[in-house]
């Protein structure tokens, strides 16, 4: 099992940017897609972006398609989210996680990181 931390987290005003990144430890982390959710109190966790493992290709929801894009360092066992043009909407905890294979579906993942806080003010 992949163990992630996440980093990177804070507050920014709305139009900044900031990038996240997600530490992984484990024997399997180069073999499995990664993939960052969001969450905010009182809402389901939604999937953010998500990268394959092996041609690092990569996959984001429509509200962040353009702003947002991941990638991974698999030599140093790292995931990345950079986040440009944020909205306040954009506030949320943000978790790293990893899978077998891709998905969207946060059901799909076995690993989580513990999160990281962005606060966009507006």
């Amino acid at each position: 099992q992949v163990h992630l931390v996440e980093s990177g987290g804070g507050l920014v005003q709305a139009g900044g940017s900031l990038r996240l990144s997600c530490a992984a430890s484990g024997p399997t982390f180069s073999r499995g897609a990664m993939a960052w959710f969001r969450q905010v109190p009182g809402k389901e966790r939604e999937f953010v972006a998500g990268i394959s493992e092996w041609d690092g290709s990569t996959y984001y929801a429509d509200s962040v398609l353009g702003r947002f894009t991941t990638s991974r360092d698999n030599a140093k066992n790292m995931v990345y989210l950079k986040l440009n043009s944020l909205k306040p909407e954009d506030t949320a905890v943000y978790y790293c996680a990893a899978a077998p294979i891709i998905s969207r579906s946060q059901a799909d993942f076995r690993s989580w990181g513990q999160g990281t806080q962005v606060t966009v003010s507006s």
